[in-house]
Formats: structure tokens, C-alpha cells, sequence
């Protein structure tokens, strides 16, 4: 059975301070797919997630992206989130004075639905965090980074997006939390949510099912995760593009 395209981005092209950060980028996502985007720091991985989001600062120069079949380039972020794409970033905001439940309900809230105390609870099981210890925490410095991944991701699957773009989720957490977010993803794949994952974690990069090797902005490889894994760990070298070193500070900046 053919699955549906969620996401297509073509030929996309952006520049940050006259520096081009990401060169004919062209891909899709089918419903239900994990897609991997791995490759070095300052390639211009998160570039593409801000980008594909429409943060201010990434307008794309040129190029298209279609989400279920309707470009959305121009689209201000959160009007591209109703429609159905939402980023969980790689360091989650604190927000003081804000509890657990106040921000799942702004997830639900934000789909037009109605807040059901239960719909909440259920969201944090899925992350394994306590509904009865956390929802009436603040989320602040209180909570660990690994707490605040998986509250954020509770968060997401409250939304039921089309696209969930994970920002290099197993960034900064322990091995208990990196298991928690792994199932997410399955749970995704299972609700026919598509998942661009952007990581450099090995494990996790296995759960894809496909993926791409990125440098200095544009795709160098493509192909099954083992395969690409395998030539990013032993056969990827420093790229010796006389504008990497500038493309680095400028991309690393986002």
C-alpha cells in the first residue's frame, strides 16, 4: 500500500549573513516514516528544521516546501504549526510560572480541542513521567532537560501533528529518558505521524527508515541508516570547502 506524502521539500536554499547555509535541499516524508538527517555539527541540520518551520531570521532564498500537498513557504511558524508541522527542539524552553498542565492544555488548545484532564495524564504515561508528581510543577530549573524533552514531547503527541521534527532529541539525556523518547517515536510511526530526526546518536538513528548524511548544507549521501551510519563513523573527513569554517559559525549560530 502506497503511503501519503506528508512532506516535500525541493531544491530549498537558504543564506545567513551571505553565507550559503543550505544548497538545493531536496527531500520527502510519507506518513508514518522515520527520516533520519544526521552529519557534523554546523552542517546545517537545525538550519533545516528552523528553516522548514519558517523562524524568523530563515527564510528560505529559494526553493518549496508542501505540507499535505499545500506550500507553505512564507507561512508565519505558528500558522505552519496548525496545519500540521511542530518542532521539539533540541533544548526545550523553560517557562516560569507556567505548570505541566497549563502547557499540555496550550498543546490541545492550539488544535481547537477541548482540555480533558485524562487526554493530559494519558500524554505524560507515554513519556513515563507521573501524571499526580509533575502536573502541578512549574516548568523551569527545576526540571532536568531530560524532564523537559519528555513534558515537550507530551506536548506533541496531545497536538497528533502531521510532522514532528525532533531536533536532536537524545541531546543532553540520560539513557532512562533515551528509552522513553525512542517509544515516542515508535508511538508516532504507529499514529501515522511522520518524524524527521535529526541526531547523532547511533541507536537511535536505527530506528529510521531512511536517512541522509548532510555537509556544509547540502546532501552528500543517502540511503539505509546502517549504510550511511556506518560511512559517516569511517569514511566521512573534515570538509576542506574553503567556506566550511564560515558556513560553521554562521549555521551554529541558530
Amino acid at each position: 500500500m502506497t503511503k501519503r506524502k506528508v512532506l516535500e521539500v525541493n531544491n530549498l536554499n537558504l543564506e545567513l549573513n551571505k553565507t550559503k547555509i543550505l544548497k538545493d535541499f531536496s527531500f520527502d516524508l510519507n506518513e508514518g516514516e522515520v527520516f533520519a538527517v544526521i552529519g557534523p555539527n554546523g552542517c546545517g541540520k537545525s538550519s533545516l528544521a528552523y528553516t522548514l518551520m519558517g523562524l524568523n531570521g530563515y527564510e528560505e532564498k529559494s526553493g518549496e516546501i508542501k505540507l499535505n500537498g499545500e506550500k507553505i513557504n512564507g507561512l508565519a511558524t505558528n500558522k505552519i504549526a496548525q496545519k500540521g508541522m511542530t518542532l521539539a527542539w533540541q533544548e526545550p524552553a523553560r517557562y516560569e510560572g507556567v505548570t505541566v498542565r497549563k502547557f499540555l492544555s496550550l498543546g490541545l488548545e492550539s488544535k481547537g480541542k477541548e482540555v480533558n484532564e485524562k487526554e493530559l495524564a494519558e500524554a505524560l504515561e507515554e513519556v513515563a513521567i507521573v501524571p499526580s508528581k509533575y502536573l502541578d510543577r512549574k516548568i523551569d530549573d527545576t526540571l532536568s532537560g531530560g524532564e523537559r524533552k519528555r513534558i515537550e514531547l507530551a506536548s506533541i503527541l496531545l497536538m497528533d501533528p502531521d510532522v514532528v521534527i525532533l531536533d536532536e532529541p537524545d541531546s543532553g539525556v540520560d539513557v532512562v529518558a533515551l528509552n522513553n523518547i525512542s517509544q515516542v517515536i515508535d508511538d508516532f510511526r504507529e499514529k501515522g505521524t511522520g518524524v524527521i530526526l535529526i541526531t547523532h546518536n547511533e541507536e537511535m538513528l536505527q530506528m529510521a527508515d531512511r536517512s541522509v548524511l548532510v555537509c556544509n548544507g547540502e546532501i552528500l549521501k543517502r540511503g539505509e541508516p546502517e549504510d550511511i551510519s556506518r560511512y559517516f563513523k569511517f569514511e566521512c573527513v573534515p570538509c576542506e570547502d574553503e567556506n566550511y569554517q564560515e558556513h560553521l559559525e554562521v549555521s551554529s549560530l541558530g
